[in-house]
């Protein structure tokens, strides 16, 4: 889909010609004031927009309408997509005496949300997503709703939270009794391990970390996990884990498509790294860079406990670094940061030795906060190795400059250091969510509900631009979220350690964001 964004010159003059005209969303119900010639313009742009989707190889299941303003619309499937004459049912929260003091509750079927907020007077209006939140037509009576909750991956801070929330939602929001959790990942579906999930039964597990179901790499096997959702009656089945398990759930939605199943497929979008793209941030977030707090702290009375002292921090952050920059930027203590997406050198002028040789002479003292990812051109050859999730295994960074650092000071400089080696990788995200993230958790899990319930499918819940929102699994399994080292964000990073860029200056400017 981005491909075609970018590279479709009749998309683009589309945009462009249409601009300045009124924006109104082409579904579901056409505006009856268009002209004749107007519906078969728009049914043709329709048309080559499905044909140059298919050519391009896109999912021809994708759902993209275009505003008559220019707007796109990235939409979600729907259970009705491929179940013709689905019924609907009044929402069960219009008689809940909760929200029955709640103005505008419902969300409207025509709210999206924008990908962009910051845009340039001439620039085309961009991608929009559906709004999140509760409809006030369902697709399942309450009665007959079977859940199922399954987590995958590494732990997060939260997963207990979102479990949590989705079996009380379900069952306090839509009077949903039977929900089920799916043990230890994808396999769980077809080694048949479950655990009845009831409000009392999750009540307290927000205040413990890791995940009540247990959780697992791979053991992915679409056929045999519906089978299973199918053999068990399962019509809800809510995903939390990263893009891997995202990519999972897109084939368990796909096959269950294929089969014409009424399954509503719901995902919880989960990293530690903070590296899922489109959306704002990954629940757990906050409470990793909080409890990296805990570590640089450490490492800076480690360092300043005695002459030429250095503390080395390695964070999590396999290929982003979004924990190790903003744990930088929230201790102030630190002196260099190094990350996955900014190389860096260690000998010669302006290499690390160098800096690090500087910072010792003026403060006596240094911290360093490298990424697990960080550095691995430079750690011999990377172990040619994969986990079951099909992540590369990286050699230890830290250790490996730690080593290297001594070594060099040993032999190359008169000066006498004392170097720390703190790794505190799977501390911060083996704790529990912190309020932040637990009110975060709590939201996502609740518009997932939503969503499902009224017949959504294939779709993750997230918070784009402080909105939340359904956005097609794709989306989130297309690429990887990345820091972008000619952003401000890391600019200001930079400028808080006072630490150089350890590469050659980009010649001329470049045009920078928030």
């Amino acid at each position: 889909l981005l491909q075609y964004h970018h590279h479709s010159e009749h998309f683009k003059e589309e945009y462009q010609n249409n601009i300045q005209k009124r924006f109104k969303l082409t579904f579901p119900l056409r505006d009856q004031r268009k002209t004749e010639d107007e519906d078969l313009r728009q049914r043709e742009r329709e048309r080559k927009i499905e044909s140059e989707m298919d050519s391009n190889g896109v999912d021809e299941q994708m759902k993209l309408v275009e505003g008559a303003a220019g707007y796109v619309l990235e939409d979600v499937p729907h259970l009705s997509d491929y179940i013709h004459d689905l019924p609907t049912y009044p929402n069960p929260l219009q008689s809940n005496a909760a929200y029955s003091v709640v103005r505008q509750y419902f969300v409207d079927e025509d709210d999206t949300v924008p990908q962009k907020i910051v845009v340039h007077k001439d620039s085309p209006r961009g991608t929009h997503f559906r709004r999140a939140g509760p409809r006030q037509k369902v697709c399942f009576k309450s009665a007959d709703v079977r859940a199922c909750i399954v987590t995958c991956g590494g732990l997060c801070p939260g997963l207990n939270t979102v479990i949590r929330e989705i079996v009380c939602g379900l069952h306090f929001m839509y009077g949903v009794k039977e929900v089920i959790g799916v043990n230890c990942g994808f396999r769980g579906f077809y080694s048949r391990n479950t655990v009845t999930l009831t409000p009392k039964s999750v009540s307290d597990i927000h205040k413990r970390g890791g995940t009540m179901l247990g959780t697992s790499r791979g053991g992915h096997d679409t056929f045999k996990i519906v089978d299973n959702i199918e053999d068990r009656e399962i019509n809800q089945v809510y995903i939390i884990g990263g893009d891997g398990t995202q990519k999972g759930a897109s084939a368990i939605y796909k096959e269950i498509r294929r089969r014409g199943l009424k399954v509503a497929v719901a995902g919880i979008p989960k990293t530690i790294d903070n590296d899922i793209p489109v959306i704002d941030k990954s629940f757990g977030f906050d409470t990793a860079v909080e409890e990296a707090q805990r570590a640089i702290n450490a490492a800076h009375v480690e360092a300043t406990s005695v002459e030429n002292g250095i503390g080395l921090v390695k964070l999590m952050g396999r290929y982003s670094g979004f924990i190790a920059m903003y744990a930088t930027l929230a201790s102030r203590d630190v002196d260099c940061c190094l990350i996955p997406e900014s190389p860096f050198y260690l000998d010669g002028k302006g290499g690390l030795y160098e800096f690090i040789a500087k910072r010792l002479t003026e403060n006596g003292h240094m911290v360093i906060v490298v990424a697990e990812g960080a550095g691995q051109d430079l750690v011999a050859e990377s172990i040619e190795q994969q986990d079951a999730s099909g992540n590369k295994l990286l050699k230890d960074v830290g250790l490996w400059m730690s080593l290297k650092i001594k070594e060099h000071f040993a032999k190359e400089s008169k000066m006498d250091i004392t170097l720390k080696y703190i790794d505190p990788t799977y501390m911060i995200r083996a704790i529990p969510a912190n309020a932040s993230d637990n009110v975060y958790s709590t939201l996502l899990a609740q518009s997932a509900v939503h969503g499902a319930m009224a017949g959504y499918t294939g779709f993750i819940s997230g918070l784009v631009n402080g909105r939340h929102t359904y956005i097609p699994l794709n989306r989130i399994t297309e690429r990887q979220n990345k820091v972008v080292i000619t952003d401000r964000m890391w600019a200001r990073m930079l400028s808080s350690t006072n630490q150089p860029s350890f590469m050659n200056p980009p010649k001329g400017t470049t045009n920078v964001t928030d």
